[in-house]
């Protein structure tokens, strides 16, 4: 898994026959400059972009065929007994209003070097069926952490956060709430040079501006009913900038975007998901204690806690999901969920590349 951060690669070796999956091994690679730059740049039009997009492709495979290695020699365990290779792939535009999303990655340059399976290009099925393509973690977050008894909500905190509605004898909802990381971790490296804010210790030295979060809050997407997702599209820095007076304190800044984040969250659990009594959160925002502080603070009725109190990584959730749901594909199973994309119908994800 790869996602709106943009910082690295994280690689999970599970076992999924069990009715819980079972991590067997994780692997974190991060991304060098050189291609976190290129990756960053295909957001935007740009000169060639077709050529610059496949390269990049190729240089992702190869990265994720390096993550594979460790992976094995951490257990022992032989390419040969691995069924299949769940990757998403890169994200550099989703556009589901115009009928496409576009992950690259080279998922047959993967298998090639790899000589396992992969499995990929998980989000097209669902929007051709009218959905949105995301998020699509629900329908595992559904097969692991849904209770009979007790009103959860999943909050994965990365680039863009999303939440996951898991309702007793209801049916499972979900949706991207906005920002998560992505520009509080841009603003941190224009202003200190640090890829993130560890632990929001500088969000912490600065104080949220109500005006300026105002003016963030106005964006129409916080209003938009579910389902809807939403990425590096519509929420990058000229988003950012387009709002900023030029006269805030760049730690000021960072505080507010910091509450954005939070703010958005709570706000669409309070609208969505009534009765929730337990929030467990994922991702990388999850790690950071000044924004999970602040969140629970918003949520004074409700439990909040990482996966770990469930026995699930929070760090490594979302590529755990990915492997599950390549296992989905293998077996001819439906894995989207209707009520969380818009989609027509259920619908097999992913596309088979065999080794």
């Amino acid at each position: 898994m790869s996602g709106t951060s943009l910082d690295g690669v994280d690689a999970v070796l599970a076992d999924l026959s069990p009715p819980q999956p079972v991590l067997l091994a994780r692997h974190y690679l991060p991304f060098d400059a050189a291609l976190r730059r290129d990756l960053l740049a295909l957001h935007q039009r740009g000169d060639n972009e077709l050529h610059r997009a496949q390269l990049a492709g190729n240089r992702l495979a190869q990265l994720y065929a390096a993550a594979i290695a460790p992976l094995l020699g951490q257990t022992g365990i032989a390419a040969t007994r691995v069924r299949a290779i769940g990757c998403h792939g890169q994200t550099i535009r989703h556009c589901p209003e115009h009928g496409y999303t576009l992950q690259i990655g080279n998922a047959a340059l993967l298998a090639e070097l790899s000589g396992i399976a992969v499995v990929s290009d998980f989000r097209s099925r669902d929007i051709a069926a009218g959905g949105q393509g995301a998020p699509l973690v629900p329908a595992f977050h559904d097969h692991v952490f849904r209770h009979p008894a007790i009103h959860r909500v999943v909050v994965n905190i990365g680039g863009i956060s999303n939440l996951t509605d898991l309702a007793p004898h209801a049916v499972t909802l979900g949706f991207d709430c906005g920002p998560g990381n992505l520009l509080l971790d841009a603003w941190c490296e224009r202003h200190t040079g640090k890829p993130f804010d560890a632990d929001g210790a500088w969000a912490a030295s600065g104080k949220a501006l109500p005006a300026l979060l105002e003016r963030m809050l106005a964006e129409p997407f916080f209003a938009l009913p579910p389902p809807k997702s939403s990425g590096r599209d519509l929420f990058n820095m000229t988003w950012l900038e387009n709002r900023l007076q030029g006269d805030e304190a760049a730690q000021d800044v960072q505080a507010t975007l910091l509450e954005l984040t939070c703010v958005t969250i709570a706000q669409a659990i309070r609208r969505h998901c009534g009765g929730a009594a337990e929030i467990y959160l994922c991702g990388g925002g999850a790690r950071n204690t000044t924004l999970r502080e602040r969140f629970a603070a918003l949520l004074p009725g409700c439990s909040v806690q990482t996966t770990e109190a469930l026995g699930v990584d929070s760090d490594y959730l979302e590529a755990l999901a990915f492997a599950w749901l390549a296992q989905q594909a293998l077996h001819g199973r439906p894995a989207n969920l209707p009520a969380v994309t818009g989609a027509r119908h259920s619908c097999v994800l992913g596309a088979i590349h065999p080794a």
